[in-house]
């Protein structure tokens, strides 16, 4: 992990096929508007009828092997995104993709009312791979963390002897945890909040990397502490090195659970099976996604000890996919995976080769970087462009990645990016810049 500072250098460009031509950088309705074509008829069709809620770069995405999509016009784009880390193993890794397979030929839903033969051997194989006793299987990211809520408090009830309806849990300004009304409730982006009122209360927002603040606000009704190890959707925030395990030490001492929502940051992101693993600590709870449906499926899941998961009863809380046969499936080739250790080693190598080749934009247009294995949040000069017209414009040299607030983009490839894609990536990140300086 580090921040990244330092001086510029040319570097060569590589070739690629292109994408197509951006005209305005930033100028998202323009753009959309100047696509023709196969792809133009796919993106009008879309927009007649999808709720407006995104704002995707104008490229339609027919295929996709490892690193790379193709789209409906044949052009290849180097996929920096990997949809937030839920493609860590690449588009179509044949593994996961022959477990799906064999699974769609055998029996894809059979809801909790029943058991299947796929649920006992992926619960097993991800509680070893945590260290932990038992999992909630659930679909999506904001299941697992709604699930890891409702778990907080029936423990803060049922174990830690808090009064009823009086349970507080404290979180991270800046945080993103999902978009469901409750998580919303402790947000402070104005766009995930306006107009979405009233909100759930019992929860308490502290400054990210600060561990006096979370000791600060603790009370005899806190029951958990909600942490990003790594702030994401903020811009690949890191914080310091001695903040987790401080934040484990208080939550410890506080009789108050540490759930780490690794969602994001966990399994192979930044070279090590779970964030957490990086700084040395064990939360109590683990929140789990993207990455644990390879890609195929949405997958995501709790992973806790039984003196906190157990105090969950029958009916109390479930899903009718959650823990299915076809994601159970998948995530255990999953699991298979990274029992090996190779993606953990493969993205703390590849991803110090991304972060020596940003650096050398620092000063050049780049303001900072910030990055852990092959996550990198790069703060663009805002005086040259917006995150999204930066995004833009690399698009139209064949490079995927996305803004986030404003000035930032962020880089997270497939872990099984090649060393000569990453640098193609840097390239042509250097290119943009070196045309928007001109």
């Amino acid at each position: 992990m580090s921040v990244v500072r330092g001086a510029a250098a040319e570097a060569s460009p590589t070739s690629a096929q292109r994408g197509p031509t951006t005209p305005e950088a930033g100028d998202a309705s323009a753009t959309t508007n100047t696509i023709s074509g196969v792809a133009g008829q796919a993106i009008n069709l879309e927009n007649e009828h999808i709720a407006h809620t995104y704002s995707p770069l104008p490229v339609v995405v027919a295929s996709a092997e490892g690193a790379w999509v193709t789209d409906v016009d044949g052009r290849r784009y180097l996929d920096c995104l990997a949809a937030y880390s839920a493609v860590n193993f690449g588009h179509g890794h044949p593994l996961l993709v022959d477990a799906a397979k064999k699974q769609l030929d055998r029996v894809t839903l059979t809801s909790r009312a029943f058991h299947n033969d796929q649920l006992g051997p992926f619960v097993t194989a991800l509680a070893r791979l945590a260290g932990k006793d038992m999992v909630i299987p659930m679909n999506t990211g904001a299941e697992a963390v709604e699930s890891g809520i409702k778990l907080a408090r029936a423990w803060g009830y049922r174990v830690k002897g808090v009064a009823a309806n009086l349970a507080n849990i404290i979180v991270a300004d800046g945080n993103f945890h999902g978009r469901t009304t409750t998580i919303v409730s402790f947000s402070d982006d104005p766009t995930a909040t306006t107009d979405f009122g009233p909100f759930t209360p019992g929860f308490r927002s502290v400054p990210y990397g600060d561990a006096a603040a979370i000791e600060a606000a603790i009370d005899e009704n806190t029951v958990a502490v909600l942490l990003e190890p790594i702030q994401g959707e903020a811009g690949i925030i890191v914080p310091p090195a001695a903040y987790l395990p401080a934040v484990r030490e208080i939550t410890t001492r506080n009789n108050v659970l540490f759930i780490a929502d690794e969602i994001q940051s966990g399994l192979g992101r930044t070279g090590a099976t779970f964030q957490c693993d990086n700084v040395g600590v064990v939360p109590d709870l683990y929140l789990l996604g993207k990455a644990l449906g390879g890609g195929i499926v949405p997958v995501s899941a709790v992973v806790g000890n039984v003196d906190v998961v157990g105090v969950l009863h029958s009916g109390e809380h479930g899903s009718t996919f959650g823990g299915n046969p076809l994601a159970a499936a998948v995530g255990r080739a999953v699991i298979s995976l990274l029992e090996t250790g190779e993606y953990q080693q493969r993205s703390r190598v590849m991803g110090e080769r991304l972060t020596t080749g940003l650096e050398r934009l620092v000063g050049c247009g780049v303001v900072a970087v910030r990055s852990a294995g092959l996550w990198a949040g790069i703060d663009i000069d805002p005086a040259l462009a917006s995150g999204r017209g930066v995004c833009e414009l690399l698009m139209s040299r064949g490079v995927l990645a996305k803004d986030t607030h404003g000035s930032t983009i962020r880089f997270a490839p497939p872990i099984v990016i090649s060393a000569e894609d990453i640098d193609f990536a840097v390239d042509q990140l250097e290119a943009v810049l070196r045309e928007l300086r001109a």
